[in-house]
């Protein structure tokens, strides 16, 4: 019979649970997922049903969902979720989200990215690690004109260097602060918030977790923006580079291993090079770099990422993404930084799926570790500067300049295969095979303004 007092279908769970349920006064819960771009995807249950959510499943039509691997003639795909990551949703009162992983007759399901990941956090508890990471999501603000275009929330925002500008972090506040006040009493320690480099662009940091519990946060940070935007008729923006004249929207990754006692095994402060780094931390730069052309695939996922991943500039002086294999010091010029006794690496950009770049980041990780790699030596210089035969010449790569050439060095790189799984590998690399071809055959308003009378 069906309990019509949701309070009263809470007493069913542990204390946690109904705490949250009946100070939030939740009506209804989000089961949600991620598909395999790392778009958020839920349905809406009644409170009443919150123990199917973690128990019988939600169930969906898989082949409606992208990179599932499945058929309209296939089995229902199934989403059981956690009830510990249960939590309100604060732009829409009465809901909260519980985060859920796919099942499918039963069984997890390889496509789940989730799951990927999980299966590569159990590696590092096989050895009693934790890999916690640190991200930081750029985004940048945008609303509709009359004529349907985008432009900048705030038409002011037009300096050559605005990173830190103060007229353009005030004048974007409101939906800062609503932002902001919406996700810190939901467990988010946010400590800083700042304009970045390109106009119209911020960036919102807070606290480091696990790597489970970060790709989470970041789902409902992207969750929680675009709505909240939506609200004040704006458009909060992840796409990688919106602008091709300015820097792009990255979201780097501060990377440590964290032993059984919490202890940092990257720290190492007899390190000679003064860079504060164990040698288990070099094994593991060793393997980020050794990987990081199908790396890329995965931290650089669209044809628009590649936009940011050039060689040369932006009209600030830097583009400040990566575009060279190379790591060094406090050098935000190479792949992979080294703030003291940690690890940044800052190939991602805010479109990628956080649970598949954590897991292939463990794995190639890993890789370098178990394989006791070695990494050449640390580039202390700044890359953008150099010409590309002086690049050479060092014995420094080119990271893929193209979603084409990335998703090439992934189909070349079996670590990932062999480590997160030919199904969910197989997938992501024929999804963006097709967005490459997609892409390859779009024809753009350059091509008319250039061809159309050319010959």
């Amino acid at each position: 019979m069906l309990e019509l007092n949701p309070l009263a279908s809470a007493t069913r769970y542990r204390k946690e649970v109904q705490q949250v349920i009946e100070q939030y006064n939740l009506k209804y819960v989000l089961a949600q997922f991620v598909d395999i771009h790392g778009a958020a995807k839920t349905k809406s249950v009644p409170i009443s049903g919150l123990e199917a959510i973690e128990k019988a499943g939600v169930g969906f039509a898989g082949f409606a969902i992208s990179g599932m691997g499945m058929q309209p003639h296939g089995p229902d795909f199934m989403v059981r979720g956690d009830l510990s990551t249960l939590m309100p949703v604060p732009w829409q009162p009465g809901y909260g989200r519980v985060v859920c992983e796919g099942y499918v007759n039963g069984e997890p399901h390889p496509y789940d990215s989730r799951y990927v990941l999980r299966k590569q956090v159990e590696r590092l508890a096989q050895r009693g690690w934790t890999l916690n990471t640190g991200l930081e999501p750029e985004f940048s603000l945008f609303r509709r004109g009359e004529d349907g275009k985008l432009i900048m929330v705030d038409d002011s925002d037009t300096l050559d260097k605005p990173c830190y500008d103060y007229k353009g972090l005030s004048r974007s506040r409101k939906f800062l602060e609503n932002l902001t006040e919406a996700l810190i009493p939901v467990g988010f320690d946010i400590y800083q918030i700042d304009h970045e480099d390109a106009n119209g662009q911020f960036e919102i940091n807070y606290t480091y977790s696990d790597a489970m519990n970060s790709a989470d946060m970041f789902t409902f940070f992207r969750m929680a923006a675009g709505e909240i935007a939506n609200d004040l008729g704006m458009i909060c923006s992840f796409m990688p580079k919106p602008d091709p004249k300015r820097a792009g929207n990255g979201m780097h990754f501060h990377l440590s291993i964290a032993s059984e006692e919490n202890k940092n095994l990257f720290h190492d402060a007899s390190d000679s090079s003064g860079m504060g780094l164990s040698q288990l931390a070099y094994h593991f730069i060793a393997g980020l770099l050794e990987h990081g052309p199908a790396l890329c695939a995965f931290c650089a996922p669209t044809v628009n990422s590649y936009k940011r991943l050039v060689v040369g500039r932006s009209l600030s002086g830097a583009t400040w993404a990566p575009a060279f294999i190379a790591y060094g010091g406090n050098n935000r010029s190479a792949m992979v930084r080294i703030p003291y006794g940690r690890i940044e690496l800052r190939l991602p950009d805010a479109g990628c799926n956080p649970y598949l770049v954590s897991a292939a980041i463990i794995a190639a990780g890993l890789d370098g570790i178990e394989r006791q790699l070695t990494p050449p030596a640390a580039c202390n210089e700044n890359l953008y500067s150099l010409g590309l035969e002086e690049i050479a010449a060092r014995g420094i790569a080119t990271l893929p300049q193209s979603l084409k050439e990335a998703v090439d060095a992934l189909k070349a790189d079996l670590l990932f295969r062999d480590q997160l799984g030919h199904h969910i590998i197989d997938e992501f690399i024929e999804q963006k095979s097709m967005e490459w071809v997609e892409y390859s055959r779009h024809v753009s308003d350059w091509e008319i303004q250039r061809y159309t009378e050319f010959f």
